[in-house]
């Protein structure tokens, strides 16, 4: 896909967008770093709305974006904020459910384009699911254009009342200091060391300590390790309201498991070792899965959410919500060299028919130039 002009065909001043993310999940936020590094090389002006603490993190400053501090909550000051900075912009586009209706909150009575895109699914329960429901129904009447990252997104937006919901290109963006990086090879023993896990198995899962994303069922599965010889160790990093809960299990049952917090060297952590885990029950463009695949760690997932569509047959996929079948999946391939080498080299496979950071940009500059270059009469 060509890249479009961030200038119009009639001299006018350069696109001005604005990104707005909430709290913004590992992927969505990377995303919007990674977009707005793209926009930014291609002569676009970005202002990036979100909390200073995801600035912070993800350094959209660095990339070349203004940055404005807008709490993730939407009270009348926040969405204040928001609307003062999209006076003046060409289109706006929002991250995430809460971003988007905080967006469309903003632009009331103005005719500036709305983009958003869905990166996930918002999990809850009761009640607020039914709000939820409204939430989105809110936001994709008001879109222009909704971009979801899976095909049930893109399903789901369709369902509920999108005029225009299209399949999102994203990639998984590379390190930013990628000249910076030391060799995973070089670094394994070390961070095995750290963890705890010389001579034995290193499994690695990553993510908020959310009920969705299954450290329940991870934890069921370990009992089953601990008749193996040597003992698998399992690491979670990520922080989240189960800590204590997750923690309390894990001292009570004895699981040979350690709760390490939230950290931002998942890349070599991920590198040290032997197996991915992703227990999760709806997770979309998982970002643990993408980089399991592109380090050659094979990967143990629930066959859920898009899960599936992303990693076709370069994972063990199990079914979603099975203890043992979890289990048994792990202790197969923990004994089997031969299905892991079979992983590696079918993820590398994988991983390389994903979008590319350049292909990403490229599509949301055509959806951008859509919506506000004018079209010649034919």
């Amino acid at each position: 896909m060509t890249p479009v002009s961030s200038h119009s065909p009639h001299g006018q001043s350069q696109l001005r967008t604005v990104q707005v993310l909430g709290g913004g999940n590992a992927g969505s936020s990377a995303h919007v770093r990674s977009l707005t590094s793209g926009l930014v090389a291609r002569g676009v002006r970005v202002t990036v709305c979100a909390p200073v603490e995801a600035d912070r993190a993800y350094d959209f400053t660095g990339a070349g974006a203004e940055h404005v501090h807008v709490p993730r909550s939407s009270d009348p000051g926040s969405v204040a904020a928001l609307r003062m900075a999209c006076t003046n912009a060409d289109l706006v586009h929002a991250h995430g459910l809460h971003a988007s209706f905080r967006a469309v909150l903003a632009l009331s009575g103005r005719r500036t384009p709305l983009i958003v895109t869905w990166h996930d699914r918002a999990y809850t329960e009761g009640a607020r699911a039914q709000f939820l429901r409204l939430l989105e129904r809110r936001v994709v009447k008001a879109a222009a254009v909704v971009l979801g990252t899976t095909s049930a997104l893109v399903d789901r937006a369709r369902r509920t009342g999108a005029r225009d919901a299209r399949l999102a290109a994203v990639a998984l963006p590379g390190p930013r200091d990628a000249a910076e990086q030391e060799d995973p090879d070089r670094l394994r023993p070390k961070v095995r060391a750290e963890l705890g896990a010389t001579g034995r198995p290193l499994l690695m899962a990553v993510g908020s300590l959310d009920r969705h994303r299954g450290y329940d069922l991870l934890l069921d599965a370990t009992r089953a390790w601990r008749r193996l010889d040597p003992v698998p160790l399992v690491v979670i990093a990520g922080e989240g309201p189960l800590r204590a809960e997750l923690q309390r299990r894990i001292e009570d049952e004895g699981l040979p498991v350690r709760l390490i917090g939230r950290r931002d060297d998942v890349t070599e952590l991920l590198a040290a070792a032997d197996l991915a885990l992703l227990p999760s029950s709806g997770e979309s463009r998982d970002v643990l899965a993408q980089e399991a695949l592109h380090a050659r760690v094979p990967l143990v997932a629930t066959y859920a959410g898009g899960i599936p569509e992303l990693v076709g047959d370069a994972a063990e996929l199990v079914p979603d919500g099975d203890a043992e079948a979890f289990a048994d999946a792990v202790v197969r391939l923990l004994g089997d060299p031969e299905r892991q080498q079979l992983l590696r080299e079918k993820g590398l496979r994988q991983a390389a028919t994903w979008p590319t950071e350049d292909e990403t940009v490229a599509q949301v500059l055509s959806v951008y130039d859509e919506l506000t270059q004018p079209r010649p009469l034919i």
